[in-house]
């Protein structure tokens, strides 16, 4: 059984105040002792004067968080400033033999990625971290990527997890996933749909999600009481993910 936790960070700042949360990140994320954790809107570099409030000891937030809890990890750069970038990243607590990034981002909206990356866990499996867009067109075009992708490399009897935050309040690309991909998201045995993760402080749009093809949910859980209310606008989610099958 593998612990999975996926999570968008909100590149470590409030979303009002701007104030720096990284630090109750880093021990927030710690303490749940997950195996893997999939983080989006996460930043890698930024050279700003406003760079110390995103970043600490000169690390990308990604290896601040992981410290030494994750040994391995895998960052996408998803959106390019001049002062740096953020994207998506995977800490793993096994390591990860390959990875890579896929530019997903369509004209008009933000720049958008889909992490791959294949895990030497206790049985191999793949990972892939999502962050899809705001405009339902350009959604079903990178659910429509996402299914090509792992229909094209991940074989249909090696365990995969798919998470990240997919924007998709109204569970078009959902459908999608569940019937072209063959994936089954996390909450849906107990709920029968996905979790409400957003806004974090009171959950009501379904945005994150935890899906997996070949293992099975043994259990999953919404982080939505404090600390996790305070340290993103959207609320975590954790699932116990048993990979024998």
């Amino acid at each position: 059984m593998i612990t999975t936790l996926t999570l968008n960070v909100h590149k470590g700042v409030t979303a009002l105040t701007k104030r720096s949360m990284l630090e109750s990140l880093r021990s927030a994320v710690q303490g749940l002792g997950s195996d893997l954790v999939f983080l989006q809107e996460v930043v890698g570099a930024d050279s700003s004067a406003s760079g110390s409030n995103v970043l600490l000891q000169g690390q990308s937030q990604y290896e601040y968080v992981a410290d030494s809890i994750w040994s391995e990890f895998a960052y996408g750069k998803n959106s390019v400033y001049d002062s740096g970038h953020h994207g998506n990243a995977i800490l793993s607590r096994y390591p990860i033999a390959f990875a890579e990034n896929h530019d997903v981002s369509q004209t008009g909206d933000e720049c958008r990625g889909i992490l791959y990356a294949k895990v030497a866990g206790p049985r191999p499996f793949s990972a892939v971290c999502v962050h899809l867009g705001l405009t339902e067109k350009h959604r079903l075009f990178q659910s429509q990527f996402l299914c090509n992708f792992i229909a094209r490399e991940v074989p249909h009897d090696e365990p995969l997890i798919v998470a990240g935050d997919f924007n998709d309040w109204r569970l078009n690309g959902h459908r999608k996933l569940i019937t072209d991909c063959g994936l089954k998201e996390a909450f849906c045995d107990s709920l029968g749909k996905p979790a409400r993760t957003f806004p974090a402080i009171l959950p009501a749009l379904r945005l994150d999600r935890i899906y997996t093809r070949a293992a099975r949910v043994l259990d999953a859980r919404v982080l939505s009481s404090a600390p996790w209310s305070r340290l993103s606008d959207h609320a975590g989610l954790v699932a116990d993910i048993d990979l024998s099958l």
